[in-house]
């Protein structure tokens, strides 16, 4: 699997306009980074919501996410290896097939999202509605909930990458003082990994490289 490579395509991040749900005409600039669809490559994502706010510090919003993962593994042909919620951003690892594009799976992880929780914020929490708002010269008011632009986008080429990220992915909430045992972070892989539990959604573990 990690012999395979071709010429590399960059493609703009297509994540910010899908992100947003706006209230004008789309805006005129967006962030983007350099995606590289390289054939054989895993991808170390990381993506943030809106202006760092803890949008996904609720149970309800972590469900909202784990579903969208169902969903685009539906849509898309993707691995998914690792995969952390924290309360301000999410950490992924997924492996595309042949033919899988980041781009078009990052939209579809992250737009039924935001359009789930800016309607919830509409219906029963202003307050919340108003971290999303973000007002601009023009008149304009645009809600956001992941943070515009493409986020963190890595390949990883080697085994020991793969192992490497998958660790860093686990020990987040760890390292943030969030739990002081792993196992006691509800919202990440680390069960699937060390107790084969795929709960709440399934980690295709079998095709993870192993570390010779």
């Amino acid at each position: 699997m990690w012999e395979v490579r071709c010429h590399a395509s960059a493609c703009r991040s297509m994540s910010a306009p899908y992100d947003d749900l706006m209230s004008g005409p789309p805006h005129s600039y967006r962030k983007g980074c350099k995606r590289w669809d390289i054939l054989g490559d895993a991808h170390s994502l990381t993506f943030s919501c809106f202006q760092r706010r803890q949008f996904l510090k609720s149970e309800r919003a972590c469900r909202w996410f784990l579903e969208a993962v169902e969903q685009a593994r539906e849509k898309h042909p993707f691995d998914l290896w690792a995969y952390v919620i924290m309360p301000e951003h999410v950490h992924m690892i997924i492996f595309p097939y042949p033919g899988a594009r980041i781009s078009p799976i990052l939209k579809s992880l992250k737009l039924p999202v935001a359009r789930r929780a800016i309607h919830w914020a509409r219906r029963n929490a202003c307050e919340v509605l108003s971290q999303m708002e973000q007002h601009h010269t023009d008149g304009r008011c645009s809600y956001h909930f992941w943070q515009r632009g493409g986020g963190y986008d890595r390949n990883l080429r080697s085994d020991h990458d793969v192992h490497e990220k998958i660790r860093y992915v686990h020990e987040n909430p760890l390292r943030r003082g969030l739990v002081t045992r792993l196992e006691d972070w509800p919202w990440s892989s680390w069960g699937a990994h060390q107790c084969d539990v795929d709960q709440p959604v399934h980690i295709d573990r079998e095709s993870i490289p192993t570390l010779m």
